[in-house]
């Protein structure tokens, strides 16, 4: 793996998600990519272009960190941090501009420096609850 294709998930978080440029997606994201995220799977640009479409229009500032980053083989894993305010519909959720903050790991799959396929979880429990103002779940469980 070159250290280009290394930084890709960087790259990714910070010029798709941060910065909002649509027209990465296409830079970085082969044209059939598979995305898995939890039991769903996105086939192609263009079912990821309305995933990124409905979250753009579901949340504002939003700013990811990435906090780790681990290649091997063919593979990249990104351990990141998202905070981003609720200022759209999308989640047919009335906008409360809440900022909320949630956590994630994406690992993806690279060849000839795009990636090909990727597997995602984040939390989108934690996400609906701060924007409900409901507290954190009895179901999470933590170390602390």
């Amino acid at each position: 793996m070159t250290e280009s294709e290394r930084e890709l998930g960087t790259c990714w978080f910070e010029q798709v998600w941060n910065q909002g440029r649509r027209e990465a997606i296409a830079e970085m994201m082969a044209h059939d990519a598979i995305v898995h995220d939890g039991e769903s799977t996105t086939v192609g640009r263009d079912a990821f272009y309305s995933l990124f479409d409905r979250m753009t229009a579901t949340f504002s500032e939003t700013h990811i960190s990435v906090e780790d980053t681990i290649a091997e083989g063919d593979k990249i894993c990104v351990r990141w941090r998202c905070a981003c305010r609720h200022t759209g519909g999308g989640l047919g959720i009335t906008p409360t501009g809440e900022t909320v903050h949630f956590t994630g790991i994406s690992i993806m799959r690279i060849a000839d420096s795009v990636f090909v396929e990727a597997w995602q979880n984040w939390d989108m429990l934690g996400v609906i609850e701060q924007i409900k103002g409901v507290g954190i779940s009895g179901t999470y469980i933590s170390a602390a």
